[in-house]
This record gives C-alpha cells, sequence and structure tokens, in this order.
C-alpha cells in the first residue's frame, strides 16, 4: 500500500510540474530541468537493463522445439542455468562442468579455455551457451560427455528413437560426432553419427532398433560430443536438447 502511494505521489508530482512548466519563472525552470534530467537519467538506465534482461531467454528455461510424440524431453544444466565458475583455463581432463557435463581429454598439457555465457541472439532459446577454445593440441581424443538424467532410462524400448538438436558455431571446420552410450548389464552399447554442421537446422536421431541392447538392465544413458582436429579453433555451443519418441509404426 505504501509502495502504490509512493508510486502514485511521484506520478502526481511530476504531472504537475510539467502543466506549470509553461508559467515557471525562469530560474525555477532551470533548476526543474536539471532535476528531470537527473530523474530521466534512472529512468532510462532501468528501461534499458529491463528490456535487455526480458530480451534473453530465461533461467532455467525448458522451451524448445521436439517431436510431437516425444515422451521425454531435456536440456542439460549447462545451457539452462549459470555456472559457480563462468571460465576456466587450462582445464584438466575429467573436469566437471555442472552436475551433468564433463570434459575429457588426453593431451600431455592442456592449452584449452571453457567459458560459459549468456545467449543474447533473437533466435536463442537456451539461456547459456559454452565457448570452448582450443590452442596447441597434443592429445589424440577431446570429448564432452553428457549424463542423461535417471528419467531417460524410464520405459526405454527398442521401438525409441533418440533426437539430440544443437546449435554450434565454429572458427575453423571442424568434425564434431555425438555418441550414445547406453549401459545394460555389463554391457555398453554405442551409437555414433556426425553432426551436419553444413545445414542450418543440426540434428542427428539414434535409433534403437539397430542396437543390441537388453531392455530391462538399460542403468545409465550419456552423449558424448568428440572434436576431431580441435587444435586452433574457437567452437560455441549455443544449445544441445535431447529427446526421446517411439517410432512410428510402418
Amino acid at each position: 500500500m505504501i509502495q502504490y502511494l509512493l508510486k502514485r505521489g511521484s506520478q502526481q508530482f511530476w504531472a504537475g510540474v510539467a502543466r506549470r512548466s509553461r508559467a515557471m519563472p525562469l530560474s525555477a525552470l532551470r533548476a526543474t530541468a536539471t532535476r528531470a534530467r537527473d530523474v530521466r537519467h534512472h529512468l532510462n538506465e532501468i528501461i534499458a537493463t529491463a528490456e535487455s534482461r526480458l530480451a534473453l531467454p530465461a533461467i532455467g528455461a525448458m522451451t524448445f522445439m521436439k517431436p510431437r510424440s516425444a515422451d521425454w524431453a531435456w536440456r542439460p544444466a549447462l545451457w539452462r542455468v549459470p555456472l559457480p565458475e563462468v571460465g576456466r583455463v587450462a582445464v584438466e581432463s575429467q573436469t566437471p562442468l555442472g552436475r551433468e557435463a564433463n570434459i575429457f581429454h588426453d593431451c600431455r598439457e592442456s592449452e584449452l579455455t571453457l567459458r560459459q555465457l549468456r545467449n543474447t541472439r533473437e533466435a536463442d532459446l537456451a539461456p547459456f551457451g559454452v565457448r570452448m577454445d582450443v590452442f596447441r593440441f597434443d592429445g589424440s581424443f577431446l570429448s564432452l560427455a553428457l549424463d542423461l538424467p535417471e528419467d531417460a532410462v524410464e520405459g526405454i524400448s527398442k521401438r525409441h528413437l533418440f533426437r539430440m538438436n544443437t546449435i554450434v558455431e565454429t572458427e575453423r571446420p571442424i568434425e564434431i560426432f555425438a555418441r550414445l552410450n547406453l549401459r545394460h548389464g555389463p554391457n555398453t552399447e554405442q551409437i555414433v553419427r556426425e553432426l551436419p554442421l553444413a545445414q542450418e537446422d543440426v540434428w542427428v536421431e539414434f535409433d534403437l532398433a539397430y542396437s543390441q541392447i537388453n531392455e530391462k538392465r538399460v542403468s545409465k544413458i550419456w552423449v558424448d560430443l568428440i572434436f576431431e582436429g580441435p587444435e586452433m579453433n574457437q567452437v560455441t555451443i549455443r544449445d544441445v536438447t535431447m529427446s526421446r519418441a517411439p517410432r512410428a509404426e510402418l
């Protein structure tokens, strides 16, 4: 109630000043104009900040395009919520990036930097992106592993298709592969797809019909993003989403 009265009083005050300004003595008008400019500066700052923040994807957003028949969908936390540490340099293998993501490589000396950044483009639905700068690279592999949540396993069968959608920007052309890993009992099934980076809409599907999984024993699923020849390159991943849908019956 008090805030409402203060807001209403402020509006009435400036409305009255505006009405009286035409007949106001010049000395008073000069002082009033200075005060009005000070107020306008703060108001413009508030408006600019609000427009900027309100235009960004909301932190924690899970909104994205997925098949109509999808029975499960997920965006990893790395693209959804802020990390405790925004940037890292000389990133070692097995470095965690939040709860679900880990970096793996076999470099003797790491010249890899990672930074989470706020997505600001109109086309972005994910609140955050992740940028990876690779300088000298003396290893044989570099991958980003994403652990799917437990509910990705619930009700899984060979009738399911997993789909990954992503938005990737690279400084130089690079090959990136997505590998779906399904642990069932003592075994792990792997399905590999190359990301079609030349296409505007980058997505791949993993059809479990061609796998050898024991449906009743699947206990864990994760995805590896594998970067081939990453040396002297900057890779920005604006979004990664996963969905699962039953294959249409023929």
